[in-house]
């Protein structure tokens, strides 16, 4: 089958939780998880959650286990603390509990961030994303620009692929 043909096999919409790592944004100051919603909305997805967690590994790997527990929640996406800075532990929280890491994000996320925005400092991002369970894991950096760039280019495009793929596996 080609790309197309799995696309058409694709649920019409996906549940997702969102997911913003930060020390200091709340819900009221959360410009890319709001933007993250707004995105996935207009695109006919369901939001189940939004949750702003600190930047602390136990924690979000929390978040993460309740995501790929709860029976609705399809895909998590995760904004912030993927950096470099000692605090900036997103990358390792998922990482770590990814059954299929999906390496094609990080490297097409970074390639259009180098392409489009900001030249080579995108080589500071570590934008991943993979599979827990039957859930879908997407983690971009906190910026509203990095979160608009991953939405409209490789989430939004692709994410009922994802999930028709890890469904596929169950019938």
């Amino acid at each position: 089958m080609s790309v197309n043909e799995h696309k058409q096999e694709a649920p019409d919409h996906v549940t997702c939780m969102i997911l913003t790592v930060s020390d200091s944004r709340t819900k009221e100051t959360d410009k890319s998880g709001k933007l993250m919603i707004e995105k996935l909305e207009e695109s006919g997805h369901h939001i189940f959650r939004h949750e702003i967690v600190k930047d602390d590994f136990s924690g979000i790997q929390k978040w993460i286990r309740f995501a790929d527990q709860h029976e609705k929640i399809e895909a998590l996406l995760i904004n912030g603390g993927t950096g470099i800075t000692f605090r900036d532990t997103t990358f390792e929280a998922v990482s770590d509990m990814l059954d299929k890491e999906l390496p094609g994000f990080g490297e097409l996320f970074r390639y259009l961030s180098f392409a489009k925005d900001i030249g080579p400092a995108a080589m500071l991002s570590r934008a991943t994303a993979g599979v827990r369970g039957q859930t879908a894991i997407f983690s971009t950096p906190g910026s509203s620009g990095a979160v608009k760039l991953a939405m409209d280019e490789l989430i939004i495009p692709e994410i009922t692929h994802m999930m028709r793929e890890i469904y596929k596996d169950l019938d």
